[in-house]
């Protein structure tokens, strides 16, 4: 059985700023109905899975000014104009974590929030890595976290891991390693 799919009729950006744009389509919909959609573009993100030679990952605590409150993730950010996505994942990886890596590799997509915004998340797995200079934005304060892989669900369970991009992206990371 092949789902119906809307139609956009029209659309119009109703806020724009550095990240993202709020957008409102005009749409059809399969019963022939009309309506209206609002949702968030973006370029995309990335997040990146930084992971030393001994196994140990590292993230970063960040606070998230939305809930108030500390966030352990990995490191991660926009895709900016004329920027390609891999280009995003190591500028995010020096900037937040102060690393380079030898080695990304793409190990999946996801969208964060499907009802709400087009965005795409592109996930790396970084190897080779070696320190840098951090050079976070201005709105952007990082403490550097490395632990053993085992102790990242401990940190989901007692409510440090809360994230949802960082969950998908352990979940794609989890995936990957059980496949092989």
């Amino acid at each position: 059985m092949s789902l119906g799919r809307w139609t956009r009729r029209a659309g119009e950006v109703l806020l724009r700023n550095p990240w993202w744009e709020y957008r409102r389509d005009d749409v059809t919909l399969p019963s022939g109905s009309r309506g209206e959609y609002h949702f968030v573009h973006t370029p995309g993100s990335v997040m990146v899975i930084p992971e030393h030679e001994d196994g140990r990952i590292v993230l970063v605590r960040q606070y998230r000014y939305l809930n108030d409150r500390e966030s352990v993730e990995f490191p991660a950010g926009g895709v900016k104009e004329g920027q390609g996505r891999e280009q995003a994942a190591r500028a995010e990886l020096r900037e937040e974590a102060g690393l380079e890596a030898a080695e990304l590799q793409e190990i999946g997509q996801f969208n964060p929030f499907n009802g709400v915004t087009d965005e795409l998340c592109s996930v790396y797995l970084a190897r080779g890595l070696r320190a840098c200079a951090a050079a976070p934005d201005e709105t952007e304060e990082f403490e550097i976290l490395t632990l053993r892989s085992e102790e990242f669900p401990a940190m989901v369970k007692d409510g440090r891991i809360w994230d949802g991009m960082t969950l998908a992206t352990w979940s794609l990371l989890r995936s990957m390693r059980e496949q092989k």
